[in-house]
């Protein structure tokens, strides 16, 4: 399936938007494998999804003001236009720059470089931040069009190894230096059209920016979010973001293993770490098994550089939950920690995970005689010196 050599374009759209939101490992592969063109890519597939934020921005602006309940202003029709183009423009500007971004990288990571595959990448992990971005035709919603973006990052994630052939012990920094450029890229791009904005005439963007208090609630589907929490959350993120701090040494978290967990005795135990001296994931994981069968591994991760985004996922305090006759999975967040909990009734297996301190991933991967024993296993690793190390 192609969306830019040949066929019906609209069909095309349609079917690659969808399959690479629901199916992405499959899409991904069938992706490398498709011949495309880099105009191809952006006149099919680039430019017209990238029009959806904007539009969007622009009649919900126009409708309902920019900002936030109690603080929010209609800017004039000539503004909004020329702000809408501007956002448009940088959207278009952030896919290149970032395809150029992948291809450059490629040796450094013992992929293959080849522009075309790069901008694939580029130019399809976006697709969920498109997408998504129709929810600023409500403002109060806007924050859902920022989901759609941290799923982008893990579109990144899944696609770049596949496309750009990057060997599996190199994939995940690869992956991670990616997308922290594309973050370093997508501020200075906001910082450049925040000025053009303020250019038009749309000096109310700036005096909300600095605000000393965001303060209030909004009401989305029934659940009240309180404003001055998010924009707290919003802060750590950020912060994380800017200052990752140095990571943790493979040697410390390898001491923070169990020898037994849940009764499981540890068997082996391996750390790896990838990326660059300013920007690592470092894990550690140990096997556990027991004499009367069962197995699970327990992994702890330093997220390092996509710190902010956990730390703004657990405080946004998503909730979601997905049952079979066979297995349930449910995310949400309990005491300021983002858990993940799966588990198959059949296999009796699953995984369980906590992210501690926004940085730390706890997580037990495995069969065990229920999920509450892959909780405990969890729960055997020192927590509060995993909050120590995060400070």
């Amino acid at each position: 399936m192609s969306v830019v050599e040949g066929g019906s374009a609209g069909t095309g759209l349609v079917a690659r938007v969808k399959a690479i939101l629901i199916s992405p490992a499959t899409e991904w592969e069938r992706i490398e494998r498709e011949p495309a063109s880099i105009g191809g890519l952006f006149t099919g597939y680039v430019c017209i999804l990238a029009a959806i934020p904007a539009v969007a921005g622009l009649i919900g602006g126009q409708v309902f003001g920019i900002g936030v309940p109690g603080l929010s202003f209609k800017p004039g029709l000539g503004a909004a236009i020329s702000l809408a183009v501007v956002g448009y423009v940088g959207s278009l500007i952030m896919t290149a720059v970032l395809g150029l971004v992948i291809d450059g990288l490629a040796p450094s990571f013992g992929a293959e470089k080849n522009r075309v595959q790069a901008f694939k990448v580029a130019a399809y992990s976006g697709t969920a931040g498109w997408v998504a971005g129709v929810f600023q035709i409500l403002p109060m919603l806007g924050i859902v069009a920022l989901l759609g973006s941290l799923y982008g990052c893990y579109l990144l994630y899944l696609g770049l190894p596949r496309v750009m052939k990057a060997p599996p012990e190199k994939a995940t920094g690869y992956a991670v230096v990616t997308i922290i450029v594309a973050i370093v890229v997508a501020f200075v791009i906001g910082v450049i059209t925040t000025a053009i904005s303020g250019a038009a005439g749309l000096s109310g963007l700036s005096a909300m920016s600095h605000a000393d208090k965001v303060s209030g609630t909004v009401e989305i589907n029934g659940n009240k979010v309180d404003l001055g929490r998010m924009e707290a959350v919003a802060k750590r993120a950020e912060e994380l973001s800017k200052n990752p701090g140095k990571a943790a040494s493979p040697e410390a978290l390898k001491a923070l293993l169990p020898a037994s967990a849940a009764g499981f005795t540890r068997a082996s135990v391996e750390t790896t770490s990838s990326g660059t001296d300013q920007a690592q994931i470092v894990v550690a994981t140990g096997q556990y098994e027991k004499e009367n069968g069962g197995s699970f591994r327990l992994t702890i991760t330093d997220l390092g550089p996509v710190a902010g985004l956990t730390a703004l996922a657990a405080g946004m305090g998503g909730h979601a939950t997905r049952e079979t006759a066979d297995e349930y999975e449910k995310t949400a967040t309990v005491d300021g920690r983002l858990t993940t909990e799966q588990w198959n009734r059949q296999s009796n297996s699953g995984k369980y995970s906590v992210v501690v301190g926004d940085r730390f991933a706890i997580e037990a991967d495995g069969s065990a005689g229920s999920v509450d024993e892959l909780k405990q296993a969890v729960r055997a690793v020192d927590a509060g010196r995993l909050e120590v190390m995060a400070k």
